[in-house]
């Protein structure tokens, strides 16, 4: 198993819980756990896997941690490193930057010589627009916890699974 670590950025505790759901079907333990609002950049150096979480704010927003820790994460040599995205967002009050923030930490992250992984079909979710879609797929793991709370352990599942084929968790 490839050692894994979670960095999170959350305001309302969403963020997080989810984090915690997706580090339990992982197996990553607890002090591979990171909110951003605390964490060091060099947290990443020892895991081969990150698994990198944020909420979308306002009208595509970032998430405020992120603010101060993705310039120092771009700083770090994620040369090798396996990275996948998940976001939580709203898809019925904000559907034109539905999980936005996905798009963003990728944006951020994608010349940083990490090879990223995690891309979820578009089907079944409902919105209009949103800034993690990369070519016809959404380039990490949305999920709505506003309005398809219900369908999130389903899609956190199978996410988790696919993480586990593509990066060998």
């Amino acid at each position: 198993m490839k050692k894994t670590g979670l960095f999170f950025g959350s305001s309302s505790g969403t963020t997080e819980d989810v984090a915690q759901r997706i580090a339990k079907q992982l197996g990553v333990a607890a002090n591979d756990i990171y909110n951003v609002s605390d964490a060091s950049a060099n947290a990443v150096e020892p895991y081969e896997v990150l698994i990198l979480g944020t909420s979308t704010w306002g009208s595509g927003d970032l998430q405020d941690d992120w603010d101060s820790f993705l310039p120092k994460l771009k700083k770090a040599d994620l040369s090798g490193k396996s990275v996948a995205i998940f976001g939580t967002g709203d898809s019925s009050s904000f559907s034109d930057t539905f999980c936005d923030g996905i798009g963003i930490l990728y944006n951020g992250l994608k010349d940083s010589g990490a090879v990223f992984g995690g891309a979820v079909s578009a089907d079944g979710y409902d919105f209009d627009d949103s800034a993690a879609m990369i070519n016809g797929s959404f380039i990490g793991l949305p999920l709505d916890e506003v309005n398809e709370d219900s369908l999130t352990g389903e899609r956190i599942t199978q996410w988790t699974k696919q993480l586990k084929t593509e990066f060998g968790i």
